[in-house]
């Protein structure tokens, strides 16, 4: 497709300085801005999107908007490398490697074009509009015009044989995928995050009661799942109440491993946000919440609080805790490179890197050695992260106990979780991965990635 742009430059390639801003130009200038903040500088997409913190450009937009430049870059991030090939084809040759600029504008029409229920003609005016008010990319405006009307014409023909045959994922992530899981596995997996996660909900009890009010189903685990909210979180049933909280279902398994914590102390370390803190307590124990982030452990306090919850609060870095007494057993739910939560965060492959996952594995290695330090002879431990890695997982539990002393495996059983014998691993460590838990429906099924191993302390 040949440049169709004017010269930049020249007068009738902008618009001039006394015209408003054509409608909907902010939100799409805003989400090309964010987009480069997550690929280019591997920014996360949540903080850049805060509506209290985030990028200045994304707060000045209004509610409606801002909705619309997250469901933008979702699907931007979700699609990449099938929007990437598909754009590909509509030019005489790459782009050039600093068009950065002109890339992004692009890509946040196609997401548009190709996923959104907008229309295209307006996708595609708004990022002509776009590119003639960047003096980087005015001379171009008229490749983006052509190469997005082409795209348009053939979305229907075309996409369904792209998203087929391509992986969604950086090349790193993909060649990672494979081989831990292998091809069929990985292709399922990257499958998965295409399809937006569904909504989790630990319940305090009666899961059919919340599950009918919600218009959701009962997992065999005992997590409430919905498809979509009904409402936003705080205006459902219950939520006032304290009746529950948002959980990944997997996320919600380890703190079930530990068997009868009736009164037993127990420490939740690197607690926040809080939701297995409150499953501990309601299974009876008394907890002590660690936490290095002050912030992070103010929403554990808020989320306490609504659910009517007590426990004991503490900020520490980890490696400077030492309680005043041991603890009968200790849950670490380590920081880890978040590769299990894609499907609710599909920039995480393009915010993180192979050398990221290294570190994350090696931090998370000395945060082990520390924590089991923590509990009583004859005390469990329960390790577990949201990666799929199996650098942070599988390969970290085995070269653990290698090298630990007084500390040994705790397999996990089939039965002691309903529904969890499809996750437990022959080596007696728990696995699930968003391929996993195939429930008929694509947008029900699933699970986030997660690793969890139990351990115990003989001396």
């Amino acid at each position: 497709m040949r440049q169709g742009g004017r010269v930049a430059g020249k007068p009738s390639s902008h618009r001039s300085d006394s015209a408003p801003p054509a409608p909907g130009l902010a939100a799409r200038q805003a989400a090309a801005r964010l987009l480069a903040a997550v690929v280019d500088a591997h920014t996360p997409l949540d903080g850049l999107t805060d509506n209290e913190h985030g990028h200045p450009q994304y707060r000045a937009l209004d509610g409606r908007d801002r909705a619309l430049v997250r469901a933008i870059l979702v699907t931007a991030l979700r699609h990449r490398m099938t929007i990437a090939g598909l754009l590909s084809r509509r030019l005489e040759k790459p782009l050039p490697a600093n068009a950065t600029t002109l890339s992004h504008i692009l890509h946040v029409a196609a997401a548009q074009v190709l996923f959104l229920d907008v229309p295209d003609s307006a996708a595609v005016d708004l990022a002509v509009t776009h590119a003639k008010a960047d003096p980087r990319t005015a001379r171009f405006s008229g490749l983006v015009n052509g190469v997005l009307r082409a795209l348009a014409r053939a979305k229907d023909v075309e996409l369904p044989q792209a998203l087929a045959t391509t992986d969604d994922a950086p090349e790193w992530f993909g060649d990672r995928l494979r081989k831990a899981y292998g091809s069929e596995t990985a292709h399922a997996i990257l499958a998965a995050h295409r399809i937006e996660a569904p909504v989790d909900f630990t319940v305090k009890a009666d899961p059919a009661l919340w599950a009918e009010r919600f218009g959701g189903i009962v997992l065999p685990t005992g997590t409430v799942r919905v498809e979509r909210l009904p409402a936003a979180v705080i205006e459902l049933p219950g939520f006032a109440e304290g009746a529950w909280w948002v959980q990944d279902a997997a996320a919600a398994l380890p703190a079930g491993l530990f068997g009868d914590i009736t009164g037993k102390r127990v420490a939740d370390l690197c607690a926040a946000p809080g939701g297995k803190t409150a499953q501990l307590v309601l299974a009876g124990a008394k907890v002590t919440a660690v936490d290095t982030s002050k912030s992070r452990l103010t929403r554990l306090r808020q989320n306490l609080d609504r659910l009517g919850m007590n426990a004991e609060v503490v900020q520490s870095d980890l490696f400077d805790y030492t309680p005043a007494e041991l603890f009968d057993a200790v849950l670490l739910d380590a920081p880890c490179s978040s590769t299990g939560t894609v499907r609710r965060h599909p920039d995480v492959p393009w915010t993180k890197t192979p050398a990221d996952i290294g570190k994350l594995a090696d931090l998370q290695r000395r945060l082990l050695q520390r924590a089991v330090t923590l509990v009583k002879p004859g005390g469990r431990i329960i390790f577990s992260n949201c990666s799929l890695d199996p650098l942070e997982g599988e390969d970290l539990h085995r070269t653990f106990l290698t090298e630990a002393k007084d500390i040994i495996d705790d397999p996990i059983r089939l039965d002691e979780i309903p529904g969890i014998a499809s996750f437990v691993t022959p080596q007696g460590t728990l696995r699930t991965t968003p391929a996993g838990f195939d429930l008929g429906n694509p947008a029900l099924s699933g699970l986030d990635g997660f690793f969890a191993a139990r351990l115990r302390r003989t001396s």
